[in-house]
């Protein structure tokens, strides 16, 4: 069969490796196009469109931009019908993937959708859009599921987080994180920062992270450098501190990591699912910070909290995320009670999560469903 997919963020490249993975084992004469990045490209996915030529951060960023996106949406459009797929499957990425759901419906194609939009977390009215548009949904976080079946009466399948799939099947590569150049010594505790994947949340974010380094002498503080930034990027960071860097390896990192300084996205879940401690951060465009937290209904950001209903990790979020107050917290999770509790509620967390087979299970579904 033809498949289409399309992801537009690097943690949907991620899945949506795994998936094309998953639907090859399951189809051997499967053809799949696909939006996406470095990783569903190496598992087979031809590329029409990378996710760097797509990721905008924000409200305004999103406004600036609006003429390309508006370019890559009657792209994909006229690319889809040119291939002609025997179903499409979107991940997350909603601004982009409803519009093409509800054009790709009236045309005849299956739509499925892989990795829910968060509605449960801003503008639910979009429900109507996705009951109008979508043949199947595939959820990833427990709470989804009844979130859409019992509130709103649409069926859908929960097929487990697929993150634990790639954490179990990416190798941790212990000479990346101590190699010469990064000087790092194997007996001092490490704090790695996870600043994000877009230029301008990390420019926002690192500066605050690197500030506390100077704070905490007796740990050495690893910058996890995104695979859509180029290394020289985090040079300016790094040439005013003594810190160490590692590039598209965050999973060899935080199987060292003693504590982790995050923002907020994925990674807090992945962090997790490593046993690493973490801060939660968070700080936007202001603007776009206000009209968010107008529209956003939730007590929390981070997965992790939300997954678990209660504040495991702390989240600073905007105004809050202050050199002073990341100080008080990292202290708190580097020994302690604090740390023997994030560690507690985070083995309850992966009871919660499904097991491992996300990938697998869906791409069943997807191939039954058709």
């Amino acid at each position: 069969m033809k498949y289409y997919i399309i992801a537009g963020e690097a943690s949907g490249d991620l899945h949506g490796s795994n998936l094309i993975k998953a639907l090859k084992k399951q189809d051997a004469a499967a053809h799949i196009r696909c939006w996406g990045g470095d990783l569903m490209q190496k598992a087979g996915g031809e590329l029409a469109k990378h996710y760097k030529d797509m990721a905008f951060m924000g409200f305004l960023e999103v406004i600036k931009n609006i003429p390309t996106i508006f370019k890559n949406i009657k792209f994909c459009k006229e690319d889809i019908q040119n291939f002609k797929p025997d179903l499409i499957i979107f991940i997350d990425f909603s601004g982009f993937n409803l519009r093409i759901a509800k054009w790709a419906k009236t045309k005849g194609f299956s739509t499925n959708y892989y990795i829910s939009p968060q509605i449960w977390a801003s503008r639910e009215g979009r429900i109507k859009k996705i009951k109008r548009d979508i043949d199947h949904m595939y959820v990833i976080l427990p709470f989804e599921k009844e979130f859409y079946e019992k509130k709103h009466g649409f069926p859908v399948h929960f097929v487990g987080h697929p993150l634990i799939d790639a954490i179990t099947h990416t190798p941790v590569q212990d000479e990346i994180i101590f190699r010469k150049d990064n000087d790092l010594d194997k007996e001092k505790p490490i704090v790695a920062l996870l600043p994000g994947s877009r230029e301008q949340e990390v420019r926002k974010m690192l500066s605050v992270m690197l500030s506390v380094q100077k704070d905490f002498p007796d740990y050495q503080f690893v910058i996890a450098g995104a695979p859509s930034l180029p290394n020289r990027f985090y040079s300016s960071f790094r040439e005013n501190h003594s810190v160490g860097f590692v590039s598209d390896q965050t999973y060899s990192l935080l199987k060292y990591a003693h504590a982790a300084l995050v923002t907020s996205g994925t990674a807090t879940l992945e962090t997790a699912l490593f046993n690493v401690p973490q801060v939660v951060c968070y700080k936007g465009n202001w603007i776009s910070y206000q009209i968010a937290k107008s529209i956003i209904t939730l007590n929390f950001i981070s997965l992790v909290n939300l997954i678990m209903d209660k504040e495991v990790v702390k989240e600073l979020i905007q105004g809050d995320f202050t050199h002073e107050n990341l100080k008080t917290e990292l202290g708190k999770i580097l020994n302690g009670a604090n740390r023997e509790r994030i560690l507690a509620d985070y083995a309850l967390l992966q009871q919660k999560l499904g097991g491992v087979g996300a990938s697998q299970k869906t791409a069943q579904l997807l191939i039954k469903n058709v």
